[in-house]
């Protein structure tokens, strides 16, 4: 078990601080983030917590999963490293371009 804590379907108006002082109750907690929307400044809805040591996250995963917080119900457990993530198809970033066509407005190849 680690000390680092997923926490998902927290209720948008929850900062930083709210995730600490929601899990402070279980131990010492080492760090707490709601991660937020790049552009818009919103919440995502979810974020990390790392607890002090094992046993607390473990008292931290039974205490609040399932705890109603702002009308919603917290979704606990303990943080998987993250996964790359597949390329983006149609984007940037390399690519296909295809072959053939007529790019430079000259003659077609027509023998």
């Amino acid at each position: 078990m680690g000390n680092k804590l997923y926490v998902g379907n927290l209720p948008y108006s929850f900062r930083d601080n709210d995730l600490q002082q929601a899990f402070s109750a279980f131990g010492t907690v080492a760090s707490a983030k709601v991660m937020m929307e790049r552009d818009t400044g919103r919440s995502k809805g979810f974020g990390f917590v790392e607890m002090g040591s094992d046993a607390e996250a473990q008292a931290a995963i039974q205490g609040m999963h399932g705890q109603n917080q702002g009308g919603r119900d917290l979704v606990v457990n303990e943080a998987r490293p993250m996964t790359p993530r597949p390329p983006r198809s149609g984007g940037f970033g390399g690519g296909n371009y295809g072959g053939g066509g007529d790019f430079g407005g000259g003659r077609r190849n027509s023998y």
